[in-house]
């Protein structure tokens, strides 16, 4: 395990016999980068998009939508319309219990970059921007434009594109939209960013994780790239690991890699686990049913959870109703508050939940609270208000013993003093 040198509070560490492809000691510069390997010749086109297809690269940034599909829609919808594309690595994380994607940005700029330029080429992009929220990961990949010169990328003209952080602002239209002069808050869907985007062209945006992975997938190869995972979830993924009372952790994992084992990994025994916010905030509570899951997306989805961003937040000696309510009332907070079903359902949720928490709900309150789970979901232009949704789901599916506590006041944890955070499980930085 090594702490970064771009942010001290952040350790790293890879998984036992799995050689990191995307983790590594030093903050990299653009000398040991080319020395390296990198920035090797452009290759051919629609060659590199097969073998981008023949990967099974699945996006890093939550859906797990295949990156082969999404650059080839591109590359389509610029043909069809006459118009070049445009590339945009999205880097703003708004997920707080997630760091991987500003590690990345502020540790391995020039992989980054070099896989942005890779996606550029296959798609025919002439124009690219990093999008980021994190000042020092704008700093960190402005010096690494500066390391390098632009007969590197190909004739690809690339900047840096910050705005305020937000969980709302990394959504795919909302970067968009952000881009050509608006709020960093998502449209209404569609068109889609493929169809029309930045500047009405079409756009690829793509999370800086998955971005990263083309490198390697360049040098080696489809059939090295799926050396390790899972068939439908092939290759590594970076996890961010909170809670537990613990310090966060970045892991490099392959797909597939037991829940239990990462934990034991971590330092968290076992029989103190109660619950876990699996893939960031966004796919709900699981219980300790969890620590037999492992992974991958197929798993996870057929558990009625999800991997989403690689975030896993670990629940000991937090009760699990007072993390849902925070969790809650955190997107009662973030929502882009434009649509009135999220606007509205987030706040309400989180007022029963938050309730429920206090031992003063009523089983009224809570029947709501599952109904309104059951119908809000797919009513927003966003995610946001689905996983809270989720959240609240989950909780009542996966805790109803602890639910019942609650309703008659008899959660000892929370008696003591419940969990309440702005930003649940947050990775707390150091910005210096």
């Amino acid at each position: 395990m090594t702490t970064t040198a771009a942010n001290p509070a952040i350790s790293v560490a890879g998984w036992p016999g799995c050689e990191p492809r995307l983790l590594s000691d030093a903050v990299e510069d653009g000398a040991s980068y080319v020395a390296g390997g990198g920035y090797r010749a452009l290759p051919d086109a629609e060659e590199f998009l097969a073998e981008v297809q023949r990967s099974g690269l699945l996006g890093r940034g939550g859906a797990a939508f295949p990156l082969a599909v999404k650059m080839a829609s591109v590359r389509a919808a610029a043909v069809r319309r006459g118009q070049g594309p445009v590339v945009v690595a999205n880097g703003e994380e708004g997920e707080p219990a997630s760091i991987k994607d500003r590690w990345l940005l502020r540790n391995r700029p020039h992989l980054v970059l070099d896989g942005l330029r890779l996606a550029a080429a296959a798609v025919g992009a002439t124009r690219g921007y990093v999008y980021v929220s994190d000042p020092a990961a704008a700093r960190s990949v402005e010096n690494a434009l500066a390391e390098v010169g632009p007969e590197v990328f190909g004739g690809l003209a690339l900047s840096v594109f910050a705005v305020d952080a937000g969980y709302v602002a990394g959504e795919e239209t909302a970067a968009v939209r952000a881009l050509n002069g608006g709020p960093a808050k998502p449209t209404d869907k569609p068109p889609r960013p493929y169809q029309q985007g930045v500047d009405e062209r079409p756009t690829l945006v793509s999370n800086v994780e998955t971005l990263a992975n083309l490198p390697y997938l360049q040098r080696h190869g489809a059939a090295a790239f799926r050396s390790a995972g899972t068939a439908l979830s092939p290759g590594t993924f970076l996890a961010t690991v909170t809670g537990g009372a613990r310090p966060p952790v970045l892991y490099e994992l392959p797909h597939g890699v037991a829940v239990a084992e990462l934990l034991q990994l971590h330092g968290i025994p076992l029989d103190q686990v109660r619950g876990l916010l699996m893939g960031g905030y966004f796919a709900g509570l699981l219980n300790r049913e969890g620590l037999d899951a492992t992974l991958d997306h197929e798993t996870l989805r057929a558990g009625g959870s999800g991997l989403g961003c690689g975030a896993i937040a670990v629940l000991t000696d937090d009760c699990p109703v007072a993390a849902a309510a925070s969790v809650l009332a955190y997107f009662g907070r973030e929502n882009a508050g434009q649509c009135g079903s999220c606007f509205n359902g987030t706040a309400a949720m989180a007022a029963v939940a938050e309730a429920l928490r206090d031992g003063v709900a009523t089983a009224e309150e809570v029947e709501r609270l599952q109904r309104w789970a059951g119908v809000l979901p797919g009513r927003g232009a966003c995610g946001t208000l689905d996983g809270a949704t989720n959240v609240a789901a989950s909780l009542l599916i996966r805790f109803p013993d602890l639910v019942a506590d609650h309703l008659a006041g008899a959660c000892a944890t929370c008696r003591g003093g419940a969990f309440r955070a702005e930003r649940p499980y947050a990775v707390e930085e150091v910005t210096a």
